[in-house]
């Protein structure tokens, strides 16, 4: 694989994106309707933090605890993503070689990076997108998207 493949050539953009004012319930319905399993938090275009299927899953009340599904609907619709998303998270720029995307997501066991230029969020990098990569080069298929 040429050295010369870079993260702007594999990654997805526009990418789809949650103000960090949004309820919990609006991030699980997006993810539902769209098949994402991660969604970058911005305010304005300013990428502030992501959430994950992981990170609503693990703050969800047990279905099995003796909540009531009133209250439990309300948690989801009264909670802010800025409570419950990851701050701060690793990225990437659009002109960073494939590989260092390879290297951090293996290596940090991470599912995404979002692609910032500055602090805009330009796009995002998925393991599947890697995957895809993968099968393009195992196959002998033409690598660019």
């Amino acid at each position: 694989m040429p050295a010369s493949y870079l993260v702007r050539d594999f990654m997805s953009a526009p990418a789809t994106t949650l103000p960090s004012n949004s309820p919990l319930l609006e991030a699980a319905l997006t993810m539902r309707r769209t098949g994402f399993r991660h969604l970058p938090v911005v305010e304005g275009e300013k990428l502030v933090g992501i959430i994950t299927e992981r990170d609503i899953h693990r703050f969800a009340p047990s279905l099995l605890s003796r909540i009531s599904q009133e209250e439990y609907n309300s948690i989801f619709e009264n909670t802010p993503l800025e409570r419950v998303m990851t701050r701060e998270p690793l990225t990437v720029t659009p002109a960073t070689p494939i590989t260092q995307a390879v290297a951090i997501l293996s290596e940090k066991k991470l599912g995404c990076l979002p692609v910032v230029d500055g602090t805009q969020l330009v796009g995002i990098i998925t393991t599947s997108d890697m995957l895809e990569l993968l099968s393009r080069i195992l196959t002998g298929a033409p690598v660019q998207k």
